[in-house]
């Protein structure tokens, strides 16, 4: 029988780490199965884009994976079984179960309400393609004006908050942040974070922290005020509970442990990539949720996983944070590097430049997934030894 490799999640990690291992596995051996629950790949980095009214051209996972050998099932996870191998999935078939003997867990992550009053009865969010859909058409009702008010002063709130400004201007656009705007940048990349926001008249409310979230207004920590419309909460993510319940190492974030490889440390079959990995960086510290960790971390997983599988020896790939790269609408960008400790260096690229280069970031990386398999091979590689279902397929 076929080693039996399920991959939970098709966004940026889950899908890119499937079409690289039907790439450089032999489909002789194995059997790569892929389970999403929506039928498209998402670009959740364009989601405040398509939020505002843009239009997005979404390719089908179906199409993604045709002819890669790479098998679709279109569910949500519901469960995990780590001590069965198996995965407990519902879609329109109904309730199922799908068996593993390598599983690559990235279902990423969604909007953290951190339990304030209101957020999940009248906030709105990009996380999904769902919820930013609810968010585009709350905001085309709003007609000739209103007030939206970002909550979240990261990279989420900020790019969010001057894309609603520069293509809704008949929009009152503000932003909330619990601290000062832009606090992690270099003092000139500050300065020209400040300058395009006051270039698309955003009103910033700094140190203040919502408490509560109501239909048209939001209140501050310290009692006031906020008239909105429409709240957007982009205060953070957080996983998904089904790797704390299925009885998985987690973090305190929920996030599935992983060693230096991505390999769960309390399950040696399960790997993990993307938001729901607790992977600590070559710098010693928690990568944190973005896409570029996306891409290190299934990177790395792939690696091991191969490796393993075909005896060979583990690879370390880089686990590296480079910096932040923040658009600004669509004429206006920042880029801002990072040392190693993970602070901002005193060179930043801004304008046009910078957004060019974001732009190529986004297609470049939505490219990669559309063409998961970049051209198969004519020769892949073979497994070391015959799929065992009792134990282990090989030696760590």
């Amino acid at each position: 029988m076929k080693h039996r490799i399920v991959v939970l999640g098709a966004g940026y990690a889950g899908a890119f780490a499937a079409g690289n291992l039907a790439r450089r596995l032999s489909a002789a051996d194995i059997e790569i199965t892929v389970v999403n629950a929506v039928p498209d790949f998402v670009e959740r980095m364009r989601l405040h884009q398509l939020a505002i009214g843009q239009d997005l051209a979404f390719r089908t996972l179906a199409d993604v994976f045709a002819g890669t050998g790479v098998r679709l099932r279109l569910a949500r996870v519901t469960g995990v079984d780590p001590e069965r191998r198996t995965v407990a999935v519902t879609g329109e078939d109904g309730d199922g179960e799908l068996a593993y003997d390598t599983l690559l867990y990235a279902l990423g992550s969604s909007v953290a309400h951190h339990g304030v009053p209101g957020v999940a009865e009248y906030a709105f969010d990009v996380t999904g393609r769902s919820s930013a859909l609810r968010l585009r058409e709350r905001l085309a009702g709003l007609g000739g004006g209103g007030t939206v008010l970002v909550v979240g002063e990261g990279l989420t709130g900020i790019e969010t908050a001057t894309e609603f400004a520069e293509s809704r201007p008949d929009l009152s656009v503000a932003l909330a942040a619990r601290g000062e705007l832009g606090a992690w940048l270099s003092p000139k990349a500050r300065r020209h974070l400040r300058q395009a926001f006051d270039r698309l008249g955003i009103t910033v409310h700094e140190h203040t922290g919502i408490e509560a979230v109501e239909p048209t207004r939001a209140i501050a920590a310290d009692g006031t005020s906020i008239p909105a419309d429409v709240t957007v909460w982009a205060a953070g993510f957080a996983v998904h509970p089904i790797a704390a319940a299925s009885g998985l190492e987690v973090a305190d974030t929920g996030q599935i442990v992983v060693d230096r490889t991505m390999r769960s440390v309390s399950h040696p079959d399960v790997y993990a990539a993307g938001d729901c990995a607790y992977a600590i960086g070559d710098n010693g510290r928690l990568l944190p949720m973005s896409c570029g960790s996306a891409g290190y971390t299934n990177m790395q997983a792939t690696a091991a996983i191969i490796a393993r599988l075909t005896g060979s020896e583990v690879p370390t790939t880089g686990l590296k944070y480079y910096g932040n790269h923040i658009s600004l609408g669509r004429r206006d960008a920042i880029f801002q590097m990072v040392d190693g400790d993970v602070r901002s260096k005193s060179w930043y690229l801004g304008g046009r430049t910078a957004a060019r280069l974001k732009s190529g970031v986004l297609k470049g990386a939505g490219w990669a997934i559309v063409h998961p398999t970049f051209g198969m091979p004519k020769r892949r590689r073979r497994l070391a030894t015959a799929p065992d279902r009792a134990g282990a397929r090989v030696a760590a």
